[in-house]
């Protein structure tokens, strides 16, 4: 869970906005605070442009090209699946397919450097910018009724993630299956009349992360830290 103010930079296509990418395993959801914008996604549905306004809740699942438009003061909750996964590279940009494609180039377009504020939301905002012209491309093709382009995007983000998913599933193990088996038992035991794990009750309680926010693709993420003891 994330708190998004998005970006409020301006697009070669005459929007304001963020980074277009998607997620290769993980559902993501917007729950909207404040402030007005648009979410355009691509999909299986084809091309969709969404209003977003305060009280709008919409969700999508993996393999949804999503691009947030900012026209005054967007301000999201974000509330991803899988624990992490998308934390852990789940997330691919709409860079090029010729950047997409290689994994070197693909890291150091995505990468933010070291250095000052300033520094790096130049970075961002040029990160979003390669995004934008690759994603201009996916949407030239469906808009042409011509699915080739996105498919060839899909097949080199896959090979991109590859190499990590032996550490994502660890990871979804350790986290996603294990509250999955706990559920399980509980409902066992609830099943027997056993009522023991209602003993176990605790509170958990998370403290947002020192300003400034951080850089991320669709705009200045707040973050909470757990406090798991």
């Amino acid at each position: 869970m994330s708190d998004l103010r998005v970006y409020e930079w301006e697009t070669s296509d005459g929007h304001h906005g963020g980074t277009p990418h998607l997620h290769t395993v993980s559902n993501e959801g917007y729950v909207v605070i404040g402030g007005s914008g648009e979410v355009h996604t691509l999909s299986s549905e084809g091309y969709a442009r969404d209003p977003l306004s305060a009280g709008s809740v919409l969700w999508f699942s993996p393999g949804t090209v999503h691009r947030l438009i900012n026209t005054g003061d967007l301000h999201i909750l974000t509330v991803m699946q899988n624990s992490g996964l998308p934390e852990a590279g789940d997330a691919v940009l709409t860079f090029p397919l010729e950047i997409v494609s290689d994994a070197e180039r693909y890291r150091s377009a995505v990468t933010l450097p070291e250095g000052t504020e300033a520094k790096r939301g130049e970075a961002a905002r040029r990160r979003r910018d390669l995004a934008i012209k690759g994603y201009a491309e996916l949407l030239a093709g469906l808009e042409e009724g011509d699915r080739r382009p996105l498919d060839a995007f899909y097949a080199a983000a896959s090979a991109l993630v590859q190499p990590r998913v032996e550490e994502w599933t660890k990871l979804w193990t350790d986290t996603v299956l294990a509250d999955v088996e706990t559920t399980r038992s509980q409902l066992a035991a609830l099943a027997e009349g056993d009522a023991s794990h209602l003993g176990d009750a605790a509170v958990v309680r998370a403290v947002p992360r020192p300003e400034p926010r951080a850089f991320g693709m669709c705009g200045r993420l707040g973050i909470w830290d757990a406090d798991r003891r």
